[in-house]
């Protein structure tokens, strides 16, 4: 553990060291910041992709919002001039520090040699190998992101995947339907996704209320929505009324992400506030998912059958600031149901002997505004097993802004409780230290 906090505290200090030689000029070109004419900051707190207020009112708007674009305009007809388009780029390093073990399997196989079939041994050795060596992932994640406008009161945001043989051309795809009455945005928004959950369909906290809206790269450390593993595939319906000072969205969803034939489909509920308090702006609110969906046909996301999807969440963030460094606090916890014998598996905890639950608390403080952050987090979790069931984290990151929309983050978790206690839970977790070196990039 002394190494990787030794290793974490250098590379700190060489990316705070970075700062007087590298360039100090800031660009915003991503997709909404070109239909906007915003720079990243105006809709995002620190970093992406946390949201500042003026954010969350585009993204509520259906991505609506125009200024750094003229438009062609016409009878019912109310286009950007242009498509807007980024290319999401993540490059990560990870370490673990797991033994990895040695395992021997048999199993029938035809022998080429001889034409027959006989018993092959085979020995799978993992004590060195990905993560415990140390993982160079490029990328981790790359897409194509095509996003904004589609008339004035429709706007639509697609993630089309870019890394690898069979990339999903719609790996995530929402198209708000949006009309304002009195004030309040009332939506409409079908949605997909291979991963991001039923929360995807609306979301506007930095919680990790949705998977891919979260503070840093390790998120099942620093939200305890991510934790239970709300993060699955999803397509459905949102139904949403937002407005300055909260919002409300009602899905009915399934967690498939090819399937034609969902349904009954799950329910999700989503109520949250975000009042403004002298300087600070604030959120807070509640998540649940009911009921069961049932899967037809045996795609590769979700095999046919019938599921329960029960869980339960709260959270609450601050975004302000102390003294001139920006300063975010966030808090969550989540609570998935145990599944039960007889009935259809929870898909957010298949444990029959208890619930699945954590809380967490991350600080992110601005030390270099808009150049460098620390964050600190805490996780207290719980596996829902009857024994060596508790799973905690301690983590810290940094980030260091080249430009803002490409920084440099580095995350350190240490993991402690009795589930680690256990030699085959260390094995399989890949020990109880991880380290992750990430280039972020969007253009």
């Amino acid at each position: 553990m002394k190494k990787v906090i030794s290793l974490f505290l250098m590379a700190l200090v060489a990316i705070i060291g970075t700062i007087f030689i590298a360039p100090q000029e800031s660009e915003a070109v991503p997709a909404f910041a070109r239909q906007t004419g915003q720079a990243c900051q105006a809709c995002h707190f620190q970093h992406y992709p946390a949201l500042t207020a003026f954010g969350r009112a585009f993204k509520a708007g259906g991505f609506t919002m125009v200024g750094g674009q003229s438009l062609i305009e016409g009878d019912v007809l109310s286009l950007p001039s242009v498509l807007n388009a980024s290319i999401v780029l993540k490059v990560r390093y990870q370490k673990t520090n797991g033994d990895g073990t040695t395992k021997t399997t048999s199993a029938y196989e035809l022998d080429p040699a001889t034409g027959l079939i006989g018993l092959v041994e085979k020995t799978e050795d993992t004590r060195k190998k990905g993560t415990n060596k140390g993982e160079l992932q490029f990328p981790d994640e790359a897409a194509l992101f095509l996003g904004g406008r589609v008339g004035e009161h429709m706007g639509f945001a697609l993630e089309m995947g870019l890394a690898g043989e069979g990339a999903d051309n719609f790996t995530s795809f929402k198209i708000p339907f949006v009309y304002k009455v009195g004030g309040v945005n009332l939506s409409v928004i079908p949605f997909t996704t291979d991963a991001l959950g039923a929360s995807f369909g609306f979301e506007l906290l930095n919680t990790g209320a949705v998977r891919n809206q979260r503070i840093l790269e390790h998120r099942k450390e620093i939200s305890a929505q991510q934790y239970i593993g709300t993060g699955t595939a999803a397509e459905g319906f949102a139904f949403v009324a937002a407005h300055d000072m909260g919002f409300v969205n009602f899905s009915l969803w399934g967690p498939s992400h090819y399937a034609t034939d969902v349904g009954p489909l799950s329910h999700y509920f989503r109520a949250a506030v975000t009042p403004k308090v002298g300087a600070w702006d604030l959120g807070g609110g509640v998540q649940w998912w009911g009921g069961k969906t049932k899967v037809g046909s045996d795609v590769g996301d979700a095999p046919a059958g019938e599921y329960n999807t029960k869980a339960l969440a709260l959270d609450a963030q601050a975004q302000g600031s102390l003294g001139r460094m920006p300063l975010g606090v966030y808090l969550t916890y989540a609570n998935a149901k145990k599944s039960k014998t007889g009935e259809p598996v929870n898909v957010f905890n298949s444990s029959t002997n208890g619930a699945k639950k954590a809380w967490t608390g991350l600080v992110e403080l601005g030390v270099l505004p808009n150049r460098v952050t620390l964050a600190a987090g805490y996780r207290a979790g719980d596996t829902g097993a009857a024994s060596n069931n508790k799973q905690n984290a301690v983590t810290v990151g940094a980030t260091y802004h080249f430009l803002q929309n490409a920084r440099l983050e580095l995350n350190y978790s240490h993991y402690s409780g009795s589930y680690y206690d256990l030699k085959k839970n260390n094995e399989e977790s890949n020990g109880d230290q991880l380290i992750t070196l990430m280039l972020f990039a969007a253009f």
